[in-house]
């Protein structure tokens, strides 16, 4: 038998042992006949096309009863300030039902979190939220559950358990690791059987070849849709439904697009404006593929070359990164950018707390296509906490020099740096970051082309990250200089009579015709925004 033979083998046995569970055909679920599901109508999402979303861990970012731990009523006392940062939605990890402090082990889907308050609280912050013109889209932990979830408590009891298929069972360990490398196994022994958990033994993977368990995780996407939900941030897409070991059997399957896609259809029938942000975490040409089933993706490869452009002074990774998105992605998709988000090190920890490098990222973001996210505390330069651990990246928001957060003690100490990083501190600073992210914002508004246009990449010095961007009845050029050194940006062959200032740093004029080119001198770290006449 040959080498290759016997890897089929192992892996034909690995997938008949789940196939063979107790009770008929566990892993598959019992297929039944049913009529064709209404067409689904086009998403009339375009509002979310140059919108930014500001991403809210609801445990760190305000308490309002002097428990140290975050809540709905001290999130409704703060959206004045998203209103003043600019921002047009929210996203807010978990707030259901939850035995960690993360929330993204569910254990009632249909129940606000009682350490965030009330499913009545819940629904008096989304109409605060959308009386200011704010939209609220919400965590929805669609790939699995927590292991103290009814339904797997259920479903582990007895392999003729009611609910033993809404889960992934083998009556023997197929010995898979988890997808993304490493030695830790996608397999749990419970009650004799062992269970499906990519993630870990707390986190039991949803079966969505169980057309019931599939069915009543739809009911609950639609369920919060009728209470106003503008839409989800959807956890772990890539994982799905399985059919194999390694990352090739376990992410990016066909049937994990299928159910993806059947999760837009029924959404859409719901609310065709709402908005569907799938968390993807690979590289730009699998990417690409998720815009078959799901609108809208975090741009993980491009927030990666922004981040170490950034650090390293060098654009060429983010120019060439942009023109691969625009060479491989769908037209007229919208993109997703972001810097970092709650399970990455904090971007003012990794460039070092620079101000110049702060201040090219956030203007590098800002005037990007798509619907920008910011992390709750990015806008001030808020540092990572001590460690690299999930909690220190979580740590609560600094409204004031002392904190500001709650009059109790915080459920985690401050992050460093809080004295300057800090709301109260840079809002009436015309220097500050925070005022630099509410220009940027602004201006962003204020341009058709930054808001809806297209982008081009301009070829420029290794320096300079320079692009157009088109809506058809606006175009403009932005220039970034993201080195510590004075750089004259271009030539630029624009045809053009002159450029208005849409909005550009201290010292940074406009474009200048030298030898029928134009060109830009850019002070180290500036940023620029030209409407083309």
């Amino acid at each position: 038998m040959t080498a290759r033979s016997v890897v089929r083998s192992t892996v034909a046995a690995a997938l008949l042992l789940v196939l063979s569970c107790s009770g008929a055909d566990a892993y598959a679920g019992k297929r039944r006949a049913v009529g064709p599901a209404p067409t689904a109508p086009q998403w009339n999402h375009e509002w979310a096309r140059g919108a930014v979303f500001y991403e809210i861990f609801v445990r760190s970012f305000s308490d309002s009863n002097g428990d140290g731990i975050g809540d709905l009523n001290g999130l409704i006392a703060k959206l004045d300030y998203l209103t003043y940062l600019g921002v047009d939605g929210v996203w807010l990890m978990p707030v259901f039902e939850s035995p960690s402090y993360h929330g993204y082990d569910t254990t009632d889907y249909e129940t606000i979190e009682r350490d965030y308050g009330t499913n009545a609280d819940f629904q008096r912050f989304l109409d605060e939220a959308h009386r200011r013109g704010i939209r609220v889209i919400v965590d929805f932990v669609a790939n699995h559950t927590s292991s103290e979830h009814p339904w797997f408590i259920d479903s582990a009891a007895s392999a003729t358990s009611p609910k033993r298929d809404w889960f992934v069972w083998s009556t023997a360990n197929p010995g898979w690791k988890q997808p993304w490398g490493g030695n830790d196994p996608s397999w749990h022994l419970r009650n004799g059987a062992y269970y499906y958990g990519a993630f870990w033994s707390g986190m039991p993977d949803v079966n969505y070849r169980s057309p019931a368990a599939k069915a009543e995780m739809f009911r609950l996407a639609r369920h919060w849709l009728a209470q106003g939900v503008d839409g989800y941030r959807l956890d772990a897409t890539r994982y799905l439904v399985e059919t194999g070991p390694g990352e090739a059997g376990q992410a990016d399957t066909p049937e994990t697009h299928r159910v993806l896609g059947e999760l837009s259809d029924e959404v859409r029938r719901i609310r065709p404006d709402a908005v569907l942000v799938a968390e993807n975490t690979t590289d730009i040409r699998t990417l690409a593929r998720y815009f078959g089933s799901m609108p809208m993706n975090f741009n993980f490869p491009l927030a990666l070359a922004v981040v170490e452009g950034v650090k390293r002074g060098e654009a060429t990774g983010i120019r060439e990164t942009l023109r691969e998105i625009i060479r491989v992605y769908p037209p007229g998709i919208i993109d997703t950018p972001f810097l970092t988000n709650h399970d990455q090190i904090r971007i003012a920890t990794v460039l070092g707390n620079d101000a110049g490098k702060l201040r090219n990222s956030a203007a590098i973001l800002l005037t990007l296509p798509g619907a920008p996210f910011l992390y709750y505390g990015e806008e001030v330069g808020m540092d990572n906490g001590p460690t690299n651990a999930d909690e220190s990246k979580r740590t609560p928001m600094p409204w004031t020099p002392s904190g500001g957060f709650t009059t109790a003690t915080p459920w985690r100490p401050y992050a460093p740096g809080l004295t300057a990083d800090n709301v109260a501190s840079q809002t009436d600073d015309p220097r500050s970051l925070l005022s630099y992210y509410r220009n940027w914002i602004a201006a962003r508004k204020r341009s058709p082309a930054l808001l809806k246009g297209d982008i081009t990449p301009l070829d420029s010095v290794a320096q300079i990250l320079a692009f157009t961007r088109d809506s058809g009845s606006e175009r403009v050029l932005v220039v970034h200089n993201i080195s510590d050194s004075t750089v004259v940006a271009g030539p630029f062959a624009i045809i053009a009579a002159e450029f208005e200032t849409v909005y550009a740093d201290a010292d940074v004029s406009a474009p200048l015709k030298i030898s029928g080119s134009w060109r830009v001198t850019m002070p180290p770290h500036s940023s620029g925004v030209w409407r083309v006449r």
